[in-house]
């Protein structure tokens, strides 16, 4: 059986402040994009099962629009006539038992796939094949349960294909994130293995890999390898992946080194660094030994002008000690300073303007007290 498995898709996360020509956040329009293409790679494939390895929301409770993609994708899945499972993730799982899953609607308007919902270990019969669906738990404890139960229920006859989404602790990513379960490989007994949570492709071993993510959701997501989905023969063991082209690049500008600049010449660099910055990307510009007053005096809407081409350019100070003492913001612009400083600032699931309402608030109490 040839399976086309699609990893972490984190449909509704939204940051950068920029929207699309319809209103949409342009970070949330590209992870649409990015997810819906990925159903068509993998439909491309001729797969006899598509599989979800969790995650498909950022949110136990997405909104409508998120939604409505995934009904879309099941739509397209269904045309195709191809089986599909699907498994929750640590983000789209709820946290309190009872409160309903967003896979559990999905189930109800797509009675003829099959959803592992959150919190219990479902098992599901397709002809030569026995998919063991594991979705997200709210314990390690509970997750080596319910791994056990299914290895206890693998079949003698027929592949064993095992779906969960794990952080293992033989391939560490570059950061923690939210809920998320730490498991040995040693739990995970079955014939083959896929699995979802790691942005990035990676064989675990010889019958267990991650299939990355759809798009790249940050630079520690190691932006310059390919994301796409994973096609897994369950009889010959061969899994490869495939790569999905047309995401938007994230890339690491060449270092400025700043140490003896004068304020003129990091301008200068920087301007010309920024405008090297490729067309949508989003773009990081590291400067190495600047001198904080020489810092403060860059123009910041000139380099914003600079990289006009690309989507963001984000600028990493790493600041060297200095005999100059800094201005510090005054009064009268700490307001402005905190405006610039959510710009800069993934606020993934909150209010941007609810969090700057709250931060213009706290500080003009904050003046008030001190006055």
């Amino acid at each position: 059986m040839r399976v086309a498995a699609i990893g972490d898709a984190h449909l509704g996360r939204a940051y950068y402040p920029y929207t699309t020509d319809t209103g949409v956040n342009q970070r949330e329009a590209d992870f649409e994009r990015s997810f819906e293409a990925a159903v068509e790679l993998a439909l491309a494939e001729e797969p006899d099962l598509v599989c979800w390895l969790g995650d498909v929301f950022d949110h136990p409770r997405p909104t409508y629009r998120s939604y409505r993609v995934a009904q879309r994708a099941l739509a397209r899945v269904r045309e195709h006539g191809v089986a599909l499972v699907a498994i929750s993730g640590n983000h789209d799982t709820p946290r309190l038992p009872g409160t309903g899953s967003p896979y559990s609607t999905l189930a109800d308007s797509f009675p003829e796939m099959h959803f592992a919902p959150g919190l219990a270990y479902r098992r599901f019969e397709l002809p030569g094949l026995v998919v063991h669906a594991v979705p997200q738990m709210l314990t390690v404890a509970a997750a080596e349960e319910a791994l056990e139960e299914a290895a206890a229920s693998a079949s003698a006859d027929r592949t064993n294909l095992l779906l969960t989404h794990p952080r293992l602790t033989q391939l560490q990513p570059k950061h923690s994130d939210i809920n998320e379960l730490e498991i040995d490989k040693g739990h995970l007994r079955s014939d083959l293995v896929l699995l979802g949570h790691y942005h990035g492709f990676a064989r675990v071993d010889d019958t267990m890999w991650y299939a990355g993510s759809t798009d790249t959701f940050q630079f520690s997501d190691e932006p310059e390898r390919a994301k796409g989905i994973v096609v897994l023969d369950t009889d010959t063991g061969e899994c490869r992946h495939v790569p999905l082209a047309g995401t938007r690049p994230l890339v690491t500008l060449e270092t400025v080194y700043a140490l003896g600049l004068s304020p003129a010449e990091l301008s200068e660099r920087v301007l010309e660094r920024a405008a090297e910055a490729p067309a949508g990307a989003v773009a990081r510009l590291f400067l190495e030994g600047v001198d904080p007053q020489a810092y403060r005096m860059l123009d910041l809407q000139a380099v914003r002008e600079a990289a006009g081409a690309a989507l963001h350019l984000k600028l990493e100070p790493q600041f060297v000690q200095s005999a100059v003492p800094t201005e510090l913001p005054s009064v009268e612009t700490i307001g402005g300073q905190w405006d610039g400083y959510l710009e800069t600032q993934d606020l993934t699931g909150l209010d941007r303007p609810r969090v700057r309402e709250l931060g213009h608030r706290y500080l003009e109490a904050a003046v008030e007290a001190a006055g």
